[in-house]
């Protein structure tokens, strides 16, 4: 099976020729043809000149430098777009994903997948980090509506021809794993090993994850402001059933009228009015976000071959 893998590199100097040489040594055995695709995102260190170096070194690699640091999911998109083979995965450049575990994540696409993730059920990570990261990936598997999102991972293999879902996308805010949720449904997962970091250490903390996890939020889901328009419905019910109560109470026991609980009431109403057509606002406002995102109304997944020309009806 013919693949491109795509590894968004970022100050990995020091792993980049280990990770080259096992992705030497595994790809021949799964790929007649293939290439590697190194994404430099803006590096500190001299991660450009070992990536030079190695499209040199190797035929099969393709390096890509960034103007400025983009972001892992940027770099990654730009990575996807140059990919030139039927199956593209994509990997961390720390040397956590082991090369060696490409075929599992093959096997699975051929299972009839679009999308396999390679997850490992004890990560090389602190508690913090797992934590957010399962934020991040509940987010994303709750705000699209794709229930395998859940065991979503960096280390993924996937169908090339998904790329069309997303082609025109032009927002700099990116996310790979949502992008994917445009062209198709069917995502797998298969456990890994996961290695411990050789060198350095993660990029990502917890204020990073958590802004990712809030971009994905914002950016491709509208359950927010329909999360305001619900508790804006639902603060009016409480509020017209505290006028109600306090209305009847009066007409009841002809006693004095509560003036804190009908001042509370009618605030509740009126707040929780407004609150409601905001939301309303918002989900036009969204349906114009969601059209400016350019996303595609369909995707084919394969065509038949034409038998012969079709026949053309004369006008009468």
């Amino acid at each position: 099976m013919d693949c491109s893998v795509v590894i968004p590199v970022y100050n990995s100097a020091a792993s980049l020729p280990t990770l080259l040489a096992d992705l030497g040594r595994v790809l021949p055995t799964v790929s007649e043809h293939f290439e590697v695709i190194l994404v430099n995102d803006a590096s500190r260190d001299n991660s450009w000149d070992i990536i030079d170096e190695s499209a040199k070194q190797y035929t099969w690699v393709l390096g890509i430098n960034l103007m400025r640091n983009y972001g892992q999911h940027n770099a990654l998109l730009a990575g996807i777009r140059a990919a030139q083979y039927p199956v593209t995965i994509t990997m961390d450049d720390d040397g956590q994903h082991p090369p060696a575990e490409i075929p599992q994540l093959l096997a699975k696409l051929d299972e009839g997948y679009d999308v396999v993730y390679g997850t490992s059920e004890h990560r090389q990570h602190r508690w913090w980090r797992n934590l957010s990261s399962a934020l991040a990936r509940w987010v994303v598997s709750s705000t699209m509506g794709v229930k395998n999102l859940f065991v979503t991972s960096s280390f993924r293999a996937f169908r090339t021809r998904l790329r069309e879902a997303f082609a025109n996308y032009a927002s700099p805010y990116v996310a790979i794993d949502v992008l994917l949720t445009w062209g198709t449904t069917r995502f797998g997962s298969v456990v890994v090993r996961h290695q411990p970091r050789r060198v350095g250490r993660s990029n990502y903390n917890f204020v990073k994850l958590l802004i990712l996890a809030l971009d994905m939020t914002t950016g491709f889901s509208t359950w927010p402001l329909r999360l305001a328009s619900l508790i804006g419905f639902g603060v009016t019910l409480l509020g017209l059933g505290l006028f109600g109560f306090t209305m009847i109470e009066y007409l009841i026991t002809k006693e004095n009228l509560s003036v804190f609980r009908f001042v509370t009431a009618i605030v509740a109403i009126f707040s929780g009015a407004q609150l409601f057509a905001l939301g309303i606002i918002g989900e036009y406002l969204a349906r114009m976000h969601f059209r400016l995102m350019a996303r595609p109304p369909y995707t084919i997944r394969e065509r038949t071959e034409r038998i012969a020309e079709p026949e053309v009806i004369a006008d009468v």
